[in-house]
């Protein structure tokens, strides 16, 4: 019984931190005229607990900050019921826009229907809900496919000759993990042909239970010199799996994928086998969040959805776009700005 609660837990988790990049058509809501900004923003966020978002909430502050807007946050805590309350609470006190991360993508959609009846724009956050208006999110298969690339690069650069064995840490349960598992093996293979996928795995998007499920395969077969996560967890899970195996970790590369926190830069800053990052940048999804709601305000054309930069870094690149100050880091707006973002996902 304990795995199983830790298991949806984990789902709920991790259904938060992952983009989808499935669009529907969305209604349209009353706005201000152009030139116009909001004066109040209302955030119902699905677990400011965890660091994901809690850099999602400081963009949003900071960009509200910037723009003179204020910006109320509240936390529903997994809670689809309290999600749907505190939405009403937000509109009844009169804010301009709304932005929302799902706990649940189905149990959204009343929120959406009541904010249209009462002429307040929503922002949808991470996970699209049908009739909405526009998304902020990621392109899930592209990030995974850059993370692979780079990966692929350090392989042959350090394991030229050797066939690449992949141990695949994926949460199946949803889509936009299996985008980044997916992508990841493409990106690999476009540098590095000769790679074979050893263990596709379900860990569930946490780090304990990624390291059980990566503990009994490499049991069963512990051939492998590439890990992947499709976020942090998932491959920190796994690499201490491989540790606790006594493996060689010079034999190893590790990729994750995230960057919700500051475990990602520990494991880089250790020089091991962690090498590679593939960056979702959560203070720049929350400054974009709050720009889009001041297009909508505005009455303004935006996108179903509005892809956010990823970018793989790597141990000699991460200080481009973030620098750690004991626990606190800070991002670089400078360079994450300029990074590339793509025109259409490659994949859905």
């Amino acid at each position: 019984m304990k795995t199983r609660k830790i298991l949806v837990i984990a789902v709920a988790i991790i259904f938060m931190l992952v983009g989808t990049a499935a669009v529907f058509a969305g209604g349209e809501a009353e706005g201000g005229a152009k030139g116009d900004m909001p004066k109040k923003i209302g955030y119902v966020t699905n677990y400011a607990m965890h660091e994901w978002y809690q850099n999602v909430m400081k963009g949003m502050r900071d960009r509200a900050g910037q723009l003179g807007i204020e910006i109320e946050i509240i936390d529903a805590n997994l809670d689809m019921a309290k999600e749907v309350s505190a939405a009403e609470d937000l509109m009844s006190k009169g804010v301009d826009v709304l932005i929302i991360t799902p706990v649940d993508q189905k149990g959204a959609e009343p929120i959406l229907r009541k904010a249209k009846a009462e002429g307040i724009p929503v922002v949808i956050e991470a996970s699209a809900v049908e009739g909405m208006q526009t998304l902020v999110a990621i392109c899930d298969y592209d990030a995974g496919y850059k993370g692979g690339v780079e990966t692929g690069k350090m392989f042959k650069k350090k394991f030229n000759g050797t066939q690449a064995r992949v141990m695949n840490m994926d949460l199946p349960a949803l889509r936009p993990c299996i985008l980044r598992c997916d992508g990841f093996m493409d990106g690999f293979k476009s540098v590095y042909p000769d790679v074979v996928e050893i263990h596709r795995l379900d860990g569930s998007g946490v780090k304990d239970l990624a390291l059980q499920v990566a503990t009994d395969a490499l049991t069963a077969d512990p051939n492998i010199n590439v890990i992947y996560g499709c976020n942090d967890d998932s491959a920190l899970g796994a690499l201490q799996a491989y540790r606790a195996a006594g493996l060689d970790e010079d034999k190893l590369i590790v990729c994750g994928t995230g960057g919700e926190g500051n475990a990602f830069i520990h494991a880089l800053e250790e020089r091991g086998a962690y090498m590679v990052e593939s960056c979702m940048f959560p203070e720049n999804v929350g400054f974009e969040c709050v720009d889009m709601t001041v297009k909508l305000f505005r009455g303004e054309d935006v996108p179903e959805h509005y892809v956010t930069a990823t970018q793989a870094v790597t141990v000699d690149t991460y200080t481009k776009y973030y620098t750690l100050e004991g626990d606190v880091r800070t991002i670089n707006w400078d360079t994450v700005t300029k990074i590339k973002t793509e025109a259409e996902c490659g994949k859905y």
